[in-house]
């Protein structure tokens, strides 16, 4: 095999953080097709080879999808969301396991934790959610409930859960959606309560109360997600 000319190394992953960051700030959301090779290599300032590399490794760690033909999309906003996206099937499960460890833990340090500013937060998003509940658009109500687990865990103040967190953004909404049609009257009232009285034990026990539902009507070899 012969040997490759050396390439810039900066280079490639200066495009590569701009690229990331695009998708991080919201600029490209999840499912956007982002702009053209030429385009990029004239907005990065770098060659074409160069913005070539840098999408084929974020497709490669799933935050891109690259689709023959068509261009290429955001398909996840972290690589570990972009793991986790490929993880569904008989693996969601686990996405909800480990929902659950993050979301308890994020409830009890919640309750202790929270401020004025997020419980007002919390009730807000608890209204927006539950207005959507049981309407026509599932996919809007997805990313209700799960704006919703998030700020739990930012209440939290743990700058680490709360990354931790961030990165299963899209599986989170995603395993929403499909657990949503499966048992469509959880709701979150009694956490948010329990958050509100500063309550840490009942507020890991409602976080929990409901995952544990719902891992228990999985079947034992898991669930579609299509």
């Amino acid at each position: 095999m012969p040997l490759a000319a050396a390439r810039p190394a900066g280079l490639v992953d200066h495009a590569i953080d701009q690229l990331r960051q695009s998708i991080t700030t919201g600029e490209w959301p999840v499912g956007t097709r982002i702009p053209t090779e030429p385009n990029l290599a004239t907005a990065l300032g770098v060659g074409r080879n160069t913005v070539r590399e840098a999408v084929r490794a974020l497709a490669h760690s799933g935050i891109l999808e690259v689709r023959r033909g068509d261009g290429t999309y955001v398909r996840a906003t972290s690589e570990i969301s972009g793991a986790l996206s490929r993880m569904y099937g008989s693996k969601l499960r686990e996405v909800l396991q480990v929902r659950r460890c993050l979301e308890v833990e994020g409830a009890r340090l919640a309750a202790a934790a929270r401020t004025k500013d997020d419980l007002a937060e919390l009730e807000e998003l608890l209204a927006r959610r539950d207005a959507l509940h049981g309407g026509a658009d599932r996919a809007e109500f997805s990313r209700a409930d799960a704006q919703l687990h998030f700020a739990v865990v930012r209440a939290s103040h743990n700058a680490v859960l709360i990354e931790l967190y961030r990165g299963l953004t899209e599986a989170v909404t995603e395993s929403v959606a499909i657990t949503s049609a499966m048992d469509p009257d959880v709701g979150h009232a009694a956490l948010i309560e329990a958050i509100a009285e500063q309550d840490a034990d009942r507020a890991g026990t409602e976080a929990g109360h409901f995952l544990d539902e719902l891992i228990g009507e999985l079947p034992a070899q898991g669930i579609s997600d299509r």
